[in-house]
């Protein structure tokens, strides 16, 4: 007989360093990740580490379902490049955050240096989506949705599998619930591009 999960709130682990982190370089942070590579690390705009928790199966097999559906339809598209979970991206208020799927235009990543596209590329991707696991707090969560749609994001998904919801996050709007949706439109920031959370739920 199988049972249904439901995930305890649970918040990652915050490290506060105060000024001395908030005054790490991109470069002195970048050599901080590399020299700790099985961590996954973030850094909010004030400054704190967050140490996030692993995945366990179900939630990497979804992520992995869910990038490989926007891979596809970027290849078809062509108009934009598809990022996994383990990319970094320094946001204009000096956070360090690593979406579970994000996208960006083209021509906003071609603006960019080879050295910036190999490091933390400094930019909000156009599209963000993450996926909750059993470590996330709802609200810790949430607060990094909205930081993405200030921070220049077109378009937010926050999956939550569990209460099987779909946050939307747009720019100056409340966010829209939806419950136990099939489907979600990505439209217009990603052009044709419908998901189908079947699989996801």
């Amino acid at each position: 007989m199988s049972t249904t999960f439901s995930p305890a709130e649970a918040a990652p682990m915050v490290l506060h360093f105060g000024s001395f982190v908030q005054n790490m370089t991109d470069e002195q942070f970048y050599l901080f990740c590399q020299a700790n590579p099985d961590l996954r690390l973030e850094r909010t705009a004030e400054g704190d580490l967050i140490i996030m928790a692993p995945t366990g199966g179900k939630s990497g097999q979804r992520n992995a379902l869910l990038t490989a559906k926007f891979v596809i339809w970027a290849g078809k598209d062509g108009s934009g490049i598809v990022f996994d979970s383990s990319t970094e991206f320094r946001l204009p208020n000096g956070a360090m955050r690593s979406p579970d799927v994000s996208w960006v235009r083209r021509e906003r990543w071609k603006k960019l240096s080879d050295e910036e596209q190999e490091r933390f590329p400094p930019l909000c991707p156009d599209f963000v989506l993450e996926l909750r696991s059993p470590s996330d707090s709802v609200s810790v969560i949430k607060a990094k949705m909205e930081e993405y749609v200030q921070q220049g994001s077109e378009l937010g998904l926050l999956l939550d599998p569990f209460e099987r919801k779909v946050y939307v996050y747009r720019p100056n709007e409340a966010p829209h619930i939806l419950d136990q949706p099939e489907t979600i439109s990505a439209e217009p920031t990603l052009p044709g591009f419908t998901l189908s959370l079947e699989q996801i739920w």
